[in-house]
């Protein structure tokens, strides 16, 4: 089991801090609907070799209905123990949801199975201020990441307050930033400005359409007159969940970017707009993100890592035209794939 002490603590939170690719872990199911034990270890084992820093379990790119299924801790405990296999440390990330009791249970399991982080979603059921208390005792268990989903996929609209508030709790690590809206996202930077942790609250992109601008941008937010400078230093994605490989490269090349490298900010600029057309296809932002976990599955089946799209809602599965749009972004964007790292691996990974 990964150590909890306070030293080890350290070490994690100062590799979140630095900035990570962290995919958000897909579930891998058998036609039957059963988890797939050997292809689940499989994608741990492609995201740590392909240079992941870190592994978000139980999330929405999971499926947020195996919190109720019995699979949380099955699931949990796979990417845990796989991730161990490394000889590198792994951030890992379990997801939380529900009211304030389950969350607080969930991540108690996620800290006996050697989990450093929760990524707490949001609920739909509680106030601002109950959601900060939730925060608060979650943050009693385990450090904590905040989470700005988008309404579409079960989010809900979050005043620039409330993230004032909630960076304000010390045991809040960061925030995966993912209402797919520039205004909303310019309240979290804000907000985690006001509360005076832009030093100590890591900000991850979960905007999945505007995950290259996000990563090169140096925010300047003014707030009583200081100007206080911002950046995305990594990203939790869903997106992230495929092609891990070149996700880990242009990674890199932001960080060049920031640091000002102004030739790695062009080339980023120029995939910016082929990285959001091939989310677009992927995450089916046409039909509102109905098809967003069967797209990241397909992408998955289609470089060997999983044996179908199967979700565990039978009713979940590609929209009508989904198929056709990914194989025009699979033909058109060739660079953003890492094909080739895959095959190499997947007999390896999959033994």
């Amino acid at each position: 089991m990964l150590s909890t002490a306070p030293q080890a603590q350290t070490s994690v939170r100062d590799l979140f801090r630095r900035g990570l690719v962290i995919p958000a872990h897909p579930l891998a199911l058998s036609e039957d609907r059963k988890l797939d034990e050997r292809r689940q270890r499989a994608l741990t084992r492609y995201y740590v070799e392909a240079g992941a820093g870190g592994l978000a379990v139980g999330v929405h790119t999971t499926q947020f209905a195996i919190h109720g299924t019995g699979l949380l801790a099955p699931v949990l405990e796979l990417a845990a123990g796989t991730a161990r296999e490394s000889d590198r440390e792994v951030v890992l990330v379990a997801g939380a949801t529900g009211s304030t009791e389950q969350a607080v249970a969930e991540a108690e399991l996620a800290r006996s199975l050697g989990y450093h982080m929760v990524l707490l979603s949001p609920n739909r059921e509680l106030d601002e201020d109950g959601l900060i208390e939730r925060a608060r005792a979650v943050g009693d268990v385990l450090p904590v990441i905040g989470f700005y989903l988008q309404p579409a996929v079960g989010g809900r609209p979050l005043s620039r307050e409330f993230w004032t508030r909630l960076a304000s709790i010390e045991s809040v690590v960061g925030v995966k930033v993912a209402p797919f809206d520039r205004y909303r996202t310019l309240d979290v930077l804000h907000g985690v400005v006001r509360a005076g942790r832009a030093g100590e609250v890591a900000l991850y992109t979960g905007n999945d359409d505007h995950i290259l601008a996000d990563l090169i941008t140096s925010h300047r937010v003014v707030v009583d007159g200081r100007q206080v400078e911002v950046e995305f230093v990594g990203g939790l994605l869903g997106q992230w969940a495929v092609w891990v490989r070149r996700a880990v490269e242009l990674l890199e090349e932001a960080t060049m970017a920031r640091a000002g490298d102004d030739a790695a900010v062009r080339r980023l600029l120029g995939l910016d707009g082929h990285l959001t057309d091939a989310n677009a296809a992927i995450f089916d932002s046409a039909n509102g993100f109905r098809g967003c976990i069967p797209g990241i599955h397909e992408v998955l089946r289609r470089q060997g890592l999983l044996a179908g799209r199967w979700c565990l809602d039978p009713e979940e599965e590609l929209s009508p035209g989904q198929l056709a749009e990914i194989d025009r972004i699979w033909a058109a964007y060739p660079w953003l794939r890492d094909d080739d790292f895959v095959a190499e691996g997947l007999d390896r990974w999959l033994a």
